[in-house]
């Protein structure tokens, strides 16, 4: 048990802090618009599972990362394409039942999109835990309700690291000593700094 525990540890400490971090973005999102959708209806859609899943965000974030072999940066991509999509499906918002399945398709898409080498659909479905089928569609529906819109500018890319890296000085029990660094590593290779609100970016993204 505890050789066990130890490796589990050594694993997690191999995780890039932007999956770390990203998590814990998606988590609270999720949970203020669980809280919503007990008040008000929302629109039921494929990513909407009957159950919420049993594994958290971040474990799902991290299961991705150790099986996709993707880059880090596609996780920065993948936000920036889960922010596009709620913007553009207000009556869509992320939560609990649909937060799964919007984060494996959305890795899977940036992934196709920023990486040379990328694993196919039927294998990012059994990492998401669903079917080949599931997985052709959800992409699909995911790409309609982006509009096709999967161009990343350097600017955005930079935009959506700062708020990624506010996200974990806020969380550093040093953040009085220093601010963390992402390290995303390539390919856009930016410097990732504070020059929006984040409280803005959070509202629009619960929305």
């Amino acid at each position: 048990m505890a050789e066990a525990e130890t490796t589990n540890n050594l694993e997690r400490e191999t995780v890039p802090k932007v999956i770390t971090f990203l998590s814990s973005l998606l988590q609270r999102v999720a949970e203020s618009n669980d809280h919503i959708r007990r008040l008000q209806s929302q629109k039921i859609s494929v990513f909407h599972g009957l159950t919420r899943p049993t594994i958290s965000i971040r474990s799902y974030l991290e299961r991705i990362f150790k099986y996709a072999n993707c880059s880090p940066s596609c996780f920065v991509v993948a936000y920036v394409y889960l922010d596009r999509f709620v913007q553009m499906q207000p009556s869509l918002p992320i939560n609990s039942f649909n937060v799964h399945r919007l984060l494996i398709t959305s890795v899977l898409v940036s992934a196709k999109f920023m990486d040379d080498i990328y694993y196919n659909n039927a294998y990012y479905a059994k990492v998401g835990g669903i079917s080949t089928v599931e997985m052709n569609l959800l992409e699909l529906d995911f790409l309609f309700g982006l509009g096709f819109q999967l161009n990343v500018t350097p600017s955005d890319f930079h935009t959506y690291c700062s708020f990624l890296q506010r996200e974990m000085w806020m969380q550093s029990p040093l953040q009085h000593l220093a601010e963390p660094s992402l390290n995303i590593g390539r390919p856009l290779k930016i410097h990732c700094c504070f020059n929006e609100d984040e409280s803005t970016h959070q509202q629009q993204l619960a929305v």
